[in-house]
This record gives structure tokens, C-alpha cells and sequence, in this order.
């Protein structure tokens, strides 16, 4: 540089500046233009062009864009920056019309192409590659308003600006769009044994990678401050007074899709015929819910409040799943299993067990737990509640009605160790292909 300096200084004070001038501006043109294109920034993209592309040629692009403006900003263009005052010091009309002449054409298609991006055709899983658009603008607009900072390269920070307001426009765009979606959703099928929803698997995918841009997008929300559309109760969002709670508006915007979420859930659940079936599947799809929230970000925007509340919903849930659906098996056993039953009752009791039983794990061998920590949750509490009340009564009257039979049928057909067999093989979500029956009969169980 010094060099150069030199030979600058030397033919501008021969009168040949104009000479001098007209040199550098071509060869360094030519240079930063033929680093621009290895580096993949293509100046003919114009809006229509962006527009007509498929979405997997406008990614692949947008990836060799974000590869490249790091690049672009802080080593090829301030490198021409400080060059040029190097070697034009002498000069700071001529410094400004060489840097300007050399790197304005090629920055205005730089910084041009987020903005057109910006502005194409908004769907759901563009969302991500528009934030990482902003955040790249974002993180080097420093550098690019101090490279850029003479008035004739104005527009290159207009462009710049420019970008980072119409990427913030589609972002908001976006997540109001995909609100809206959700909330739209009337897709009516149900999801056999009642295991996770489709919704419910997008959401929080999408929900949790958001949560990876949180500090973008309290960027760009931190001008428009959201206000939840309905009356929630404090414990949704935690105590104001606690640590645990939800604060910052972020925080609250993905609380609130995930609220809009489950809503809908509600109103799936109640496409179950079945009732106990339906608890079952708003307590997997919650499961699944807190999981996603407890393995991502999601953890530190929402707080251990939300998730406490939300894990307790969980429990309340599966509680109610077993009271309804085996509600029918306990009330076939005596509530007082002290007192003195007569044989034909003792038979009745029996009888009813053996139906219900079986009624109620035929019915539900087919249903789903996916989270293998609450599948064990619900069998060891299904367990607890079951075999105890029914190991009392058949140790006190088994053997007295073990060998007695009513129209060919034993009236114990169950151990209590043949109940805890049963109970551990479900949730699995396999289907049975004939009726139970138990190892006091010298058969095995067949799904």
C-alpha cells in the first residue's frame, strides 16, 4: 500500500490524476467484481427471477447468500475501503469517488437480494431462511455503515436498511399467518389409539426452532408489543413474582401459539368416542408438548412455572383416563373387603371382574403411549390401582371358587401376576386377535 501511495501521489502532483484515477477505478473494479462472483452473489437476480423459483433453487441460493456477505463485508469490501484511503490519503474526494465507483454496484446487488427475497411469496417453511436473512443483515450492518459512510454510497446503506425492514415485515407476516393456520386447522381424522397429532408434531417443531431465534425476533417484534387476545388465567404464563414466569414478549408470543395449539387439541379430543381414549390423547400430545419445550430454548423463555403447570395438567389428564376407562373393573370388586360375601356373591363379583377386565383391555390393547416415561407412569399407576384390590379379594376367596365353573367357564380366570402381564403389555398400540385368557386356565394371551 505504501507503494501505491506513493505512485498515486506522484502522478497526481505530475497532473496526471485524472490518469491515475481512471486506472485504479478499472483494475479494482475488475477485482472485487470477479471476488463477488466466486463468491457466488449473483447480480442478475432481480425480483421476477427470485419470484418464479422453486423454493429448493431460492434455499440453495439463499445458503450461497449467507455464506458469502460475511465474506463480502468484512474482508472484500472493507479491504477496498481501506486500500482506497490508503492510497488516495491525500485526498478525500478522490477516496470517496474510488471506493464508490469500485464496490457500490456490487454491494447494491449484495444487499438487494434479502430484500427481494423478502418480498416473494410468504409460506410457513420459509420462515427460518427470512430470519437467518435478517440476523446475517443484522449482525453486519456495523460494518457496513461505517465501510459505506460516504453520502455518494448512501444507497448502499438505504439498501441494507431497506432489507432488514422488509425481512422484519415478512417475519411478523409469517408468524401471524402461521397463528392464523393453526387456529384454522379442520382436519377431522382422528389419529388412531389416541397417540400424537400431526399439529401437534409441527407446532412445536416449528415453535422450538423459533425459540433459537429468540433474540432476532425480540428484534424485530421490540416495536410491536403483542397483547394475548383473550383473558388468560396468571398461572399460564406463572406468577408474575416468580422466577419461573414468562417475561419478555417473545416469550409470550410462543406461549400464546402454543395455548392456540392446544385449543384445537381440545376440540380433537372430543372426536373420540371414547372418553377415557380421549383423555389418553390429550395427555400424550401435552407429553409431547412439554418434552419439546423441556429439550429445546423453549425451557428458558417459558420458565419451569409453565412447565410445572403444564406437566400437573399431564397427571390430571391420565388420572381421569383411569378412572373413567377402568372404572367399570374396580366397581366389580367389593368395596369392603373385610366383610363376609356369600359364595353366590363372591361368584358375582368374579364373574364381573372377569368381564370387565377383559372388556376394558380388549378395548384399549389397541391404544398408544409413545413417551416410554409416561407409558410406565400410566401402567405402574394403573397397576397400583388394580392388583392390590384384586389380589385381597383373591387371596381370600380364590381358593375356595378356584375349581367351581358356571356354564363351562372358571369363575377365576386371573391371577393377580396374570394382571400385571396384561397391564405391561400395553400402550403399545398392537391389536388383539382374540379374547384373554389367563394362565390359571393353561392358555396364553393372544393379541
Amino acid at each position: 500500500m505504501a507503494d501505491l501511495r506513493a505512485i498515486a501521489e506522484a502522478m497526481i502532483s505530475a497532473g496526471y490524476a485524472k490518469e491515475c484515477i481512471k486506472v485504479y477505478k478499472i483494475i479494482r473494479k475488475s477485482i472485487v467484481d470477479e471476488a463477488l462472483y466466486h463468491l457466488g452473489v449473483e447480480r442478475e437476480l432481480t425480483f421476477q427471477r427470485i419470484q418464479k423459483m422453486e423454493w429448493e433453487v431460492l434455499e440453495f441460493k439463499i445458503k450461497n447468500w449467507l455464506s458469502a456477505v460475511k465474506m463480502a463485508v468484512k474482508t472484500l469490501f472493507y479491504g477496498e475501503r481501506l486500500l482506497c484511503d490508503q492510497v488516495f490519503s491525500v485526498s478525500a474526494a478522490i477516496r470517496e469517488s474510488c471506493f464508490t465507483e469500485i464496490s457500490k454496484e456490487g454491494a447494491l446487488a449484495l444487499f438487494g437480494f434479502p430484500e427481494n427475497v423478502a418480498k416473494c411469496k410468504k409460506t410457513p417453511e420459509k420462515l427460518f431462511r427470512i430470519l437467518d436473512l435478517y440476523e446475517a443483515v443484522s449482525g453486519l450492518w456495523p460494518e457496513v455503515e461505517s465501510i459505506f459512510s460516504f453520502e455518494s454510497t448512501s444507497a448502499v446503506r438505504a439498501t441494507a436498511v431497506n432489507s432488514l425492514i422488509k425481512l422484519g415485515d415478512t417475519v411478523r407476516t409469517m408468524l401471524m399467518d402461521f397463528e392464523t393456520a393453526i387456529q384454522k386447522d379442520s382436519s377431522k381424522t382422528t389419529v388412531p389409539g389416541g397417540g400424537i397429532h400431526p399439529l401437534t408434531r409441527y407446532v412445536m417443531n416449528y415453535i422450538s426452532f423459533l425459540a433459537d431465534y429468540c433474540g432476532i425476533l425480540s428484534d424485530i417484534f421490540a416495536d410491536w408489543p403483542f397483547t394475548v387476545p383473550s383473558a388468560l388465567p396468571e398461572s399460564y404464563f406463572g406468577s408474575p413474582d416468580s422466577e419461573g414466569s414468562i417475561s419478555s414478549p417473545i416469550s409470550v408470543r410462543l406461549a400464546w401459539l402454543i395455548l392456540v395449539m392446544l385449543c384445537k387439541l381440545d376440540g380433537k379430543a372430543a372426536t373420540y368416542k371414547d372418553v377415557p381414549l380421549s383423555y389418553l390423547f390429550l395427555a400424550n400430545n401435552l407429553q409431547y408438548v412439554t418434552e419439546k419445550v423441556r429439550q429445546s430454548n423453549l425451557k428458558f423463555l417459558l420458565g419451569d412455572d409453565w412447565l410445572i403447570n403444564h406437566e400437573l395438567k399431564v397427571k390430571q389428564y391420565v388420572e381421569n383416563y383411569e378412572k373413567i376407562g377402568w372404572s367399570k373393573v374396580l366397581a366389580s370388586l367389593p368395596e369392603n373387603q373385610t366383610a363376609e360375601i356369600p359364595a353366590d356373591r363372591v361368584n358375582d363379583h368374579f364373574k364381573k371382574f372377569n368381564s370387565a377386565f377383559e372388556e376394558a383391555y380388549m378395548k384399549q390393547i389397541s391404544w398408544v403411549v409413545p413417551d416410554p416415561k409416561l407409558r410406565d407412569h400410566i401402567k405402574i399407576s394403573m397397576a397400583r390401582r388394580i392388583i392390590p384390590i384384586y389380589k385381597e379379594f383373591y387371596e381370600a376367596y380364590g381358593g375356595v371358587q378356584m375349581k367351581k365353573e358356571m356354564w363351562g367357564e372358571p369363575f377365576i380366570r386371573f391371577t393377580p401376576d396374570d394382571l400385571g402381564n396384561y397391564l405391561s403389555d400395553m400402550f403399545y398400540g398392537s391389536r388383539s386377535s382374540g379374547s384373554v385368557s389367563s394362565s390359571s386356565r393353561g392358555g396364553g394371551r393372544s393379541h
